[in-house]
């Protein structure tokens, strides 16, 4: 039934005591869980890759809790509530990226069966000068997402429960470092699996909660009526930005090292098929929080912080039917978990890069046994401290994750190229780069967010397709 009344409605925060209890218990039992896991990193490659033996289920699973970030709960309704239907759809295409990467995982492994990193790929392919342009690009990014989850994660816990910022963001960014630590990608994996169950089922009753309370016809009637923008197929900008995030979802995949190492890490021919069923499982849950989000009219919830309308209709349906205190903690437990799930594999793929990259790609040389568990140990804790610095100032960071798009769609192409062109033009390859970055952050600037990655990943396709046309240089 459509609610007449209007319910100023802000996410409650729960009991100190309750708060700290469930922020408590999750942490003890991430910690303990990446520890057991851990025990099975006997050696480096088992460290970074997890043995390269992950299977089906916890492949599928790591790579879909990974790309349910807080953005996907929090970013995907607010989009939803501004932008109506091509809000919704936008950010649904970001599952196009796992899909189309799960045929170039093939390719990968046949092209690079040992490899490691992304950046062993793109040493390969546009040598030392292609695999410094990458690594700029990659740790720029990766730095932003993970500071903008640390962000997210403080900002959450002080909304949920009170928590100061600083105290809870440190918890997080903490947590995280920990397990991570102790077990690397196997602990990273075997979280992973855990909470991509968590966010699902806490999606999948939240959004059945709200059917059950709301008349589809008489929603859509509503919303026609009072928010008739929301329904049109032509919102200029809407349109834009469905493009935009459908590329920017295409570049961070395609070139970010959390995917390439997971490919590595998985058994031979697993790759594909958990790419495809994570994105088939993911590609639902932004359109459940965009209804969610749009149901907030009809429910009669007067939304005050559209940052918030996610939580809030959560709340209110949670409550309304009969999980009282539950919720927030339902709530808390189900957001916890989807940052948790993107911190940890991003201060894992970043660690690898540092680790394994740099030595070898820049200096020749590799680490030895002995010494890798101690160099891990201080870059996965020096990351952990440059993000926690960063996210200090509690700076609007999503801007500068909006600004990376361009160098991240720059990649696109590069990287389709490298893995199915023999021939192509190395210096054409790494200009289209930079100028397909230069010109992706000027309309970021002049124009909007909506336009970076579109025209970044134009100019870098008209380059590439030049230097697929030119004599290759090497």
């Amino acid at each position: 039934m459509l609610l007449p009344e209007n319910h100023y409605l802000s996410v409650a925060a729960l009991s100190s005591q309750t708060a700290w209890a469930v922020v408590l218990t999750l942490s003890i039992v991430w910690v303990f869980l990446g520890f057991y896991w851990g025990r099975k990193a006997k050696d480096s490659e088992g460290f970074m890759l997890a043995g390269r033996n992950i299977g089906l289920a916890f492949g599928s699973a790591t790579v879909m809790a990974t790309w349910i970030t807080s953005n996907t709960i929090m970013l995907a309704p607010q989009f939803a509530y501004e932008q109506g239907l091509w809000g919704v759809l936008a950010y649904a295409t970001a599952s196009f990226g796992l899909f189309l990467f799960a045929p170039m995982a093939v390719r990968i492994r046949k092209l690079l069966p040992e490899g490691t990193t992304a950046g062993d790929f793109f040493h390969l392919k546009f040598g030392k000068a292609g695999w410094v342009l990458f690594l700029i690009i990659t740790l720029v990014y990766s730095l932003s997402w993970l500071v903008t989850m640390a962000v997210a994660g403080g900002e959450l816990l002080n909304v949920l429960t009170g928590i100061d910022y600083k105290v809870g963001m440190s918890i997080i960014l903490l947590v995280c470092v920990l397990y991570t630590l102790f077990g690397g990608l196997y602990a990273v994996v075997g979280t992973d699996f855990i909470q991509s169950l968590i966010i699902l089922f806490g999606i999948i009753l939240i959004g059945a909660l709200v059917l059950t309370r709301i008349d589809i016809p008489e929603t859509h009637s509503l919303l026609a009526e009072r928010q008739p923008m929301l329904m049109q197929s032509y919102m200029p900008v809407a349109l834009l930005s469905f493009f935009n995030i459908m590329l920017f979802g295409f570049g961070e995949v395609f070139h970010n090292n959390v995917w390439w190492s997971r490919t590595f890490a998985m058994r031979e021919g697993i790759a594909p098929k958990a790419f495809t069923l994570a994105g088939l499982c993911w590609f639902p849950i932004p359109i459940a929080a965009g209804f969610i989000a749009l149901s907030a009219g009809p429910l009669g919830i007067n939304v005050t912080n559209t940052n918030q309308i996610g939580p809030a209709v959560a709340q209110y349906v949670l409550a309304d039917a009969g999980f009282g205190a539950i919720s927030g903690i339902l709530i808390l437990v189900v957001l916890f978990c989807s940052i948790a799930s993107s911190i940890d594999s991003l201060l894992a793929a970043t660690s690898d890069l540092l680790l394994k990259d740099v030595p070898q790609h820049a200096f020749g040389k590799k680490l030895t046994e002995a010494s890798f568990r101690k160099a891990a140990s201080l870059v996965i804790i020096g990351t952990g401290l440059v993000a926690w610095a960063l996210a200090l100032p509690r700076l609007p960071l999503y801007q500068i994750l909006y600004a990376s798009g361009p160098l991240v769609a720059s990649l696109i192409w590069p990287v389709i190229g490298g893995l199915f062109w023999k021939r192509l033009h190395r210096p054409t390859v790494l200009l289209g780069i930079i100028l397909a970055c230069a010109t992706g952050l000027y309309f970021y600037f002049a124009i909007g967010w909506y336009t970076a990655s579109l025209v970044g990943a134009a100019v870098s396709m008209l380059m590439t397709l030049i230097a697929r046309i030119i004599p290759k240089s090497d």
